[in-house]
């Protein structure tokens, strides 16, 4: 057995019409509203506002970190400098250091030299 249908598909048809033409007029009533146009204002300014902070924000976090990136740059040069000093002193004493090593070997040599000959 076939169930009842109350409204028939052409009632249905209707009543979905009507409801589309309620929901159309309740919008262009809405939009005719002048206190839509200043809310609206108000949130286009807002959302401005917002844009504008959110630049500058950015804009400075580009800076800071710009700053952070040449502070690096320094740290490692100065790195670098003061890593060369420090080669150039080691440097330095291996040669003095040698020098000494060599004058003692030399006097060494020539005090046994010295005693050969004396013999």
């Amino acid at each position: 057995m076939s169930g009842f249908k109350q409204p028939d598909f052409l009632e249905r048809q209707q009543a979905a019409a009507k409801a589309k033409k309620a929901a159309l007029e309740k919008f262009r009533a809405k939009t005719a509203d002048p206190a839509l146009a200043d809310r609206l204002t108000a949130r286009s300014a807002s959302a401005a506002e917002r844009r504008a902070l959110k630049n500058a924000r950015e804009t400075e976090k580009a800076e800071k970190k710009a700053r952070e990136a040449e502070r690096a740059q320094q740290a490692a040069r100065d790195a670098a400098i003061q890593a060369e000093r420090a080669e150039a002193e080691r440097v330095e004493r291996e040669r003095a250091l040698q020098a000494e090593q060599k004058a003692a070997r030399d006097a060494r040599y020539a005090a046994r030299k010295s005693r050969s000959k004396r013999k």
